[in-house]
């Protein structure tokens, strides 16, 4: 594994401001970035040279502490961040995501040595990484078994089983995953990559959308991860510290998909707004939606990076969190829908932009956790909240 040696960058990344960081970054969204957009929706091509383009602009770096090669903005930065490239291209927007979350697990952290050794090389872009949590986040909501089993070994853990499909990976990516501990109620977390020895990647599935996203199937056939790469075990505590950081930053997916639908919008109604007039979703109706998820997904992730990881988030916050991250599912297909009835049949061309927008924000509302395990986890919450009450209540 590549160690940091050299803190000159981190000197630099600590005075850098959100501003100046999200100029740059459009400037490069509009230059790198979106000549590719088709070839990375339609030939499925991974945008390699961008993903650490924004490391080196600061994009990963926003909720990591300076001290580990990051800003040290927080959370508000970050989720404009992956806004920004959202509004241009979903996919790569989703990655910008991937790569942010392994931050943020790394962040979160106790272990010493994965914030002093790979958490700047990933903040930074010269190491990239995704986030194998999609089967443990549905696990732990009650939705489905977990994939991975751990077995206690001299010096770490042997893992067994197979994740069906983690993104934005590729050779020495890093990813991290939960694995039930054997004989045991309790679970790992630990970032790992496909230089251990056993794990394989495998390509063994084709999206309508996100094609471009190197999502693989892993295969975990006896692999060693040692306690260095070990994030928390047990980690029932670690994943609720993480959780919040980790639904809300998904948020900028939406918010940028919704802002690129009104300039689609927009630009039909520069021909066809007399006859657009009489739809149902008019620009200023999503516009005015966006605004509000907006400001409170940022508002939230203000609290979040204030408040820091030494204090518990109160369930209050959680469901803030939850609901602006189901605000953003919906309002994506809203918005994604609208935008097609403006271009009309023209938007039902293979390869259009609006046609585009329609898929992607499908993917808003299912990737984990998707819009109906985000309204389980809130009906959920909910109801202990009603049993505790009723629990309180004096005996007469």
């Amino acid at each position: 594994m590549q160690t940091v040696s050299n803190l000159s960058d981190r000197a630099v990344a600590k005075t850098q401001a959100p501003e100046t960081m999200l100029a740059e970054l459009r400037k490069a969204i509009a230059t790198q970035l979106a000549p590719q957009v088709a070839d990375i929706d339609l030939k499925g091509r991974y945008p390699r040279h961008f993903m650490h383009l924004v490391g080196e602009l600061g994009g990963y770096q926003q909720a990591v502490a300076p001290e580990y090669g990051g800003t040290g903005n927080g959370l508000k930065a970050a989720v404009q961040a992956i806004e920004a490239i959202s509004q241009e291209c979903l996919c790569t927007g989703f990655m910008a995501w991937c790569q942010i979350a392994c931050t943020w697990y790394m962040q979160n952290s106790d272990n010493a040595y994965l914030k002093q050794n790979l958490l700047p090389l990933v903040a930074t872009g010269k190491v990239l990484g995704g986030t194998g949590l999609s089967n443990p986040m549905k696990h732990f909501a009650g939705i489905e078994k977990i994939a991975l089993v751990a077995e206690r070994r001299p010096g770490g853990y042997v893992l067994n089983g197979m994740l069906p499909w983690v993104s934005n990976l590729g050779a020495g990516h890093h990813f991290g995953i939960a694995a039930r501990l054997a004989d045991s109620d309790d679970y790992l977390m630990a970032i790992v990559s496909d230089e251990l020895e056993g794990l394989s990647l495998r390509c063994n599935a084709h999206f309508i959308a996100l094609e471009g996203s190197n999502t693989y199937s892993c295969i975990f056939r006896d692999v060693f991860v040692p306690d260095k790469l070990i994030l928390a075990a047990p980690c029932e505590e670690y994943v609720n510290r993480i959780r919040p950081g980790f639904i809300l930053t998904q948020v900028g997916m939406g918010l940028g998909l919704v802002a690129s639908c009104i300039q689609i919008m927009e630009r039909a109604n520069q021909r066809y707004g007399h006859v657009n007039c009489f739809l149902d979703e008019q620009v200023e109706d999503i516009a005015a939606s966006l605004a509000i998820t907006r400001e409170k997904t940022y508002a939230i992730a203000t609290q979040i990076s204030q408040q820091g990881c030494d204090r518990p988030i109160s369930k209050q916050v959680i469901k803030q969190v939850i609901q602006a991250r189901i605000e953003a599912s919906e309002l994506s297909l809203r918005a994604a829908n609208a935008a097609m009835l403006h271009v009309g049949a023209r938007g039902y061309l293979h390869g259009g932009i609006a046609e585009r927008k329609l898929r992607e924000s499908y993917f808003v509302a299912i990737v984990t956790p998707a819009l109906k395990q985000l309204k389980k986890m809130l009906h959920d919450m909910e109801k202990s909240e009603v049993r505790s009450q009723k629990s309180e209540l004096p005996i007469v």
